[in-house]
């Protein structure tokens, strides 16, 4: 039987999200003095409504809390979880107040795209939107990417008690360093230091093609941004091609494999533990399955126009290969022209490598490479095993930050989310085939949108039904999340909205 929520975990959980609404608020004052810095006054009044609706509603909220107190594991869930949804649906307004959707709804599957670091946005003339509002999408993915909980702790928001619930809710399971709250703190602060190093190399490279300076800045900025986030957005509609420039490419491909690579690894590497990195499983992992797949994917593309020439091949297949690889999302190639020059097993390569996605603990989307690499592991001693004689016990390990023994609960673990993640891809793909749509496609979009990578085939667009809108923002919003404990929240919320046995009227 499952337990019910009480009014006690209620208002906890209302307090909490008050509190990450704050948060949102302060991030809402960023494109607001943009606006003002470029003199853009009809978005500065949007983003400031908008800072006053998160703070407004925020601070009621935070009233809502009875004691102090630590978050258990199940409130903390419910925290994330609804979290998510809460500053999607505050963030969506200062862009459906613009010209550039229809809808509500539309705003909203661009905010949710934006928070789960997807990007596959459906907005209308993106090369003619304010500077306020494309600083408002990427701190949207800066914050998504690093994740709510994390820059809250961040910046002193929840320094107390629950914080290590509220972190592994967000699926991150390795410290950096002991403390939860300076581990995030260093997440911040790192990824700040890397985001602000190669965005200033991107401005210099910007700047010498021409580019206005302050343009290049914001440019360099937003990218570098959105390649460590492994989020694939960019501020002009056609992504990356619009700059026509191997040495951006060459720097946000850096940027995305940095980004797909667990935190506390890098924070190993950094410290000058240089020996731990090729001896990761993730790591190993990851040559295997990338080199292997790429020379599919080369094979598959060499059949098209896209192999025309070793060059075009080497520089729009590898950026598009390592931007599905890591969950980024990026290329040089539009929805259109993907579908013209690659053929749909080319195409089912990089949906299989978006399904997978890169490390643990890092921005990347997907299953990972951590619990591929657990339950090949485990197939292999369960082999060793049935050849073994009845009197050898076989005991595995592998090494990830030091040695770990290989237990039945973990390779348990491993097994339950990725059977999850399959079911949700299942669901969007068959969804997508409902409506009409090409079976390929529709299994790579399905992916796209669950693993956060948001490579699109074309599919998502302002006028896709309004259902499969919903089912892709599930999709996205259970993906950035941990979707079995996300499942038993749902479990548990339906048996506390259940009439209980014996409370009928006249019954006491």
């Amino acid at each position: 039987m499952w337990q019910r929520f009480t009014l006690y975990d209620f208002r906890v959980i209302a307090h909490y999200l008050g509190v990450l609404l704050v948060l949102e608020a302060v991030a809402l004052l960023l494109p607001a003095l943009t606006a003002l810095l470029f003199q853009e006054w009809e978005p500065a009044s949007r983003y400031f409504l908008g800072t006053g609706v998160a703070l407004t509603v925020g601070t009621l909220l935070r009233m809502m809390r009875i004691s102090p107190g630590h978050l258990n594991r199940t409130q903390a869930v419910a925290v994330t979880g609804f979290a998510w949804i809460v500053v999607a649906l505050v963030g969506a307004l200062p862009l459906y107040l613009s010209v550039h959707y229809a809808t509500y709804t539309d705003a909203l599957f661009d905010a949710v795209s934006y928070f789960t670091t997807t990007d596959a946005s459906i907005i209308a003339l993106p090369n003619h939107i304010s500077h306020a509002d494309n600083m408002w999408r990427f701190i949207m993915n800066y914050t998504g990417g690093m994740g709510l909980v994390v820059v809250a702790m961040s910046v002193g928001l929840l320094s107390r008690g629950g914080t290590s619930s509220l972190y592994a809710s967000e699926g991150r399971s390795e410290h950096v360093v002991p403390n939860v709250v300076e581990t995030a703190r260093f997440i911040f602060m790192f990824s700040a230091a890397i985001i602000l190093c190669a965005g200033t190399v991107l401005a210099v490279v910007l700047l010498t093609m021409g580019m206005p300076a302050a343009r290049a800045f914001l440019h360099g900025i937003w990218l570098a941004m959105s390649g460590f986030m492994t989020a694939g957005l960019s501020p002009m509609s056609t992504s990356v091609t619009y700059y026509h420039s191997m040495m951006v490419e060459f720097i946000l491909m850096t940027l995305m494999i940095f980004g797909g690579v667990n935190f506390a690894l890098q924070s190993e590497v950094w410290n000058g533990r240089f020996h731990l990195f090729p001896r990761d499983i993730e790591v190993r992992t990851a040559i295997i399955w990338w080199i292997g797949m790429l020379v599919v994917f080369v094979i598959a593309a060499s059949a098209s126009s896209l192999g025309g020439g070793l060059p075009v091949l080497m520089r729009t297949g590898l950026f598009t290969f390592v931007g599905a690889a890591t969950t980024t999302g990026f290329t040089t190639m539009t929805s259109t022209q993907m579908n013209a020059l690659l053929p749909s097993g080319a195409i089912l390569v990089l949906a299989l490598l978006m399904a997978v996605g890169a490390s643990s603990g890092s921005t990347a989307g997907g299953i990972k490479l951590k619990r591929i690499a657990i339950i090949a592991k485990s197939a292999f001693e369960t082999m060793k095993n049935a050849m073994s004689s009845e009197s050898v016990r076989n005991v595995s390990s592998y090494y990830h930050l030091g040695k770990i023994m290989l237990d039945e609960g973990e390779v348990k673990d491993a097994m339950t989310v990725t059977m999850f993640y399959i079911l949700v891809y299942v669901i969007g793909a068959l969804a997508g085939i409902a409506m009409g749509y090409d079976a390929v496609a529709s299994v790579s979009e399905s992916i796209a949108m669950a693993s956060n990578s948001g490579m699109t085939t074309g599919i998502t667009s302002a006028t896709m039904p309004g259902v499969l809108k919903v089912i892709y923002m599930l999709e996205m919003w259970a993906g950035r999340l941990e979707i079995v404990a996300l499942i038993a929240l749902g479990l548990k919320i339906g048996a506390s909205l259940m009439p209980r046995p014996g409370l009928k009227r006249g019954v006491r």
